[in-house]
């Protein structure tokens, strides 16, 4: 069971109506200090550890309080320094070793022997990736070096075994402020993994002194620390008044003097609140309230192609998904052209071949079969299965929860597609968030709603969803990544080959093949490409948008005139 926490207010940060006005500090190049940034998340917060945070929202929260070796750039989503200032790449391609700013410290926090946040080493960094490598129910991301580090699957077999891990080879902490990381292969990706929310860097502290209810205490590096934890009603972060990093200017970051989220789950609340001017910024409008985006005023409006998927997921291991022509029907049966424009109003692209979004260079989409809207095939497919019109298919149970751009208009149009077309009978579950999360985890879902923002910008990182070695042995346990528990060789070993290949073309060719592989399988049904959509108000400086929507605050800052306005 969570528990809620409520961390010692020392301060009130500001009103949580208008934003505050900027103190009177002006930086380097014009830029201003003081003000609250104010947000609202729809999606229930499951966890702010590294190693289990695999929400949108949760990494909107917790990429303001830790930080990894690297980082992504918020603009153009290319890697640059974080914890580490530079590194270096042997001839093999096998080895980096990273160079470690000095001087950087831990949040205070009374995991803390003194309370006082000690000072960050390499050996920090060396416990946190053998701990991504160590099995825990906490850590949902071994994934990220499985196969890939020197020693990674050796010291995660023996703590699944409940035995004590040899520690991983190929992680070594050279001097305090030296790290060497050995890789089992050259892998192109492997800088954008490390921006990873699961290369976040973390003291062991924390875990020694909170145990799994470091879920909901986090402790970073970052440019914001922890103040106040209220589950699913409010978080709080006050400015790291020690933290490291500085612009081009010599301002110190960051600008803010805090952040505050809410929680309201209804996006037209959300949006009166941003138009009256409460929050700073507001991602994803309401479906019925799109109009707003043709009279914003002096609102900013951000738009760019998300890199994101929205799918339904069949369970092979439950009729009639067994057979692989009933779900080729039910994907041939869905017209995504009028789910986009009727549902998303154009907010999306139509998926047009697989998961994989639009936009990738050097990434041979045509390579993957189209994915056509043919309901008099699907019907046909139907029929050899043994169920002409739907006749004596049981009823379908689609699963969609409610706290999300569509979700519920798309499943009702899917619905209806599905029966008028084929003549099944569906029945939609609509559940909150961490009940429809919780069933497809632990394959308890029969035909279900799932999403993904990329989590580092390749074709690869959309791809890991289905790869076989991410299901777990024992069919209890849940599986976290791979919740269709998609298992194919001939894809494994494809996508397995693209993971160790240095050349580009090849291995966005590989890529293309285990998508193609998947969608033979019809393991899933794509349906459309969200358009990632942002209003920020006209005193929010220095937030650019990404197709990822990461979010840096470090450097954002408020115009004070703007403010005053208001």
């Amino acid at each position: 069971m969570r528990l809620c926490y409520q961390l010692i207010l020392v301060a009130v940060l500001a009103s949580c109506s208008a934003p505050e006005e900027a103190r009177d500090r002006e930086g380097a190049g014009g830029k201003h200090y003081g003000g609250m940034f104010n947000a609202n998340e729809v999606e229930e917060i499951r966890s702010l550890f590294p190693l289990s945070l695999t929400q949108a929202a949760s990494h909107r929260v917790a990429a303001q309080v830790y930080e990894g070796l690297v980082r992504f750039d918020q603009t153009d989503l290319s890697v640059k320094p974080a914890l580490a200032d530079s590194w270096s790449v042997d001839e093999t391609g096998y080895v980096y070793t990273f160079k470690l700013h000095p001087g950087v410290r831990f949040h205070d926090d009374t995991c803390f022997v003194d309370g006082k946040g000690r000072e960050f080493t390499a050996t920090d960094v060396v416990q946190c990736y053998t701990a991504l490598c160590t099995f825990s129910p906490m850590n949902q991301m071994f994934w990220l070096f499985q196969d890939k580090v020197l020693g990674a699957n050796a010291q995660y077999a023996a703590t699944a075994r409940s035995a004590e891990g040899p520690g991983v080879k190929g992680i070594e902490a050279l001097d305090p402020l030296t790290v060497r990381i050995t890789l089992t292969n050259p892998w192109p990706s492997f800088l954008q993994v490390l921006a990873h929310q699961g290369c976040w860097i973390y003291p062991q502290e924390l875990v020694a002194h909170y145990g799994e209810e470091a879920l909901w205490h986090p402790v970073g590096t970052g440019p914001f620390c922890m103040k106040t934890f209220i589950l699913d009603e409010v978080i709080v972060m006050e400015r790291n008044p020690g933290y490291w990093g500085s612009d081009e200017h010599g301002n110190r970051y960051p600008f803010l003097d805090g952040v505050r989220c809410t929680f309201e789950k209804d996006k037209l609340k959300e949006l009166e609140a941003f138009q009256e001017g409460h929050l700073s910024v507001m991602y994803e409008l309401p479906v019925e309230r799109t109009d707003v985006l043709k009279s914003t005023g002096d609102v900013q409006v951000q738009t760019i192609p998300g890199l994101t998927v929205q799918f339904y997921g069949f369970n092979m291991r439950q009729a009639p998904f067994t057979d692989v022509r009933i779900r080729r029907a039910f994907s041939m049966a869905i017209d995504r052209q009028m789910i986009v424009d009727s549902v998303l109003q154009g907010l999306a692209v139509p998926a047009e071949h697989g998961v994989v979004a639009p936009g990738f260079e050097a990434y041979p989409y045509d390579v993957i079969p189209s994915l056509t809207y043919d309901p008099v095939g699907g019907k046909a497919l139907l029929a050899d299965a043994g169920y002409a019109n739907g006749k004596d298919l049981p009823a379908v149970y689609l699963q969609v929860n409610s706290d999300g751009f569509g979700y519920v208009g798309v499943a009702s149009m899917v619905q209806s597609m599905l029966e008028n077309n084929l003549g099944v009978r569906v029945i939609t579950s609509v559940l909150p968030a961490d009940q429809h999360y919780r069933r497809k985890e632990m394959g308890e879902a029969q035909f279900w709603r799932e999403g993904w923002i990329v989590d580092h910008p390749d074709p690869e990182n959309f791809l890991a969803l289905f790869y076989g070695k991410s299901v777990p042995m024992d069919p209890k346990e849940p599986s976290y990544l791979n919740s269709t528990r998609y298992q194919n060789a001939r894809y494994d070993s494809l996508f397995a080959l693209a993971l160790r290949t240095d050349d580009r073309n090849q291995r966005m060719h590989l890529l293309a093949n285990a998508e193609a592989q998947l969608m033979s399988d019809a393991m899933i049904a794509p349906l459309y490409h969200e358009r990632s959509v942002r209003l920020l108000q006209p005193w929010v400086r220095d937030l650019p948008i990404n197709g990822m929507e990461y979010r840096d605050l470090r450097g954002v800052w408020f115009a004070p005139q703007e403010s005053k306005d208001h």
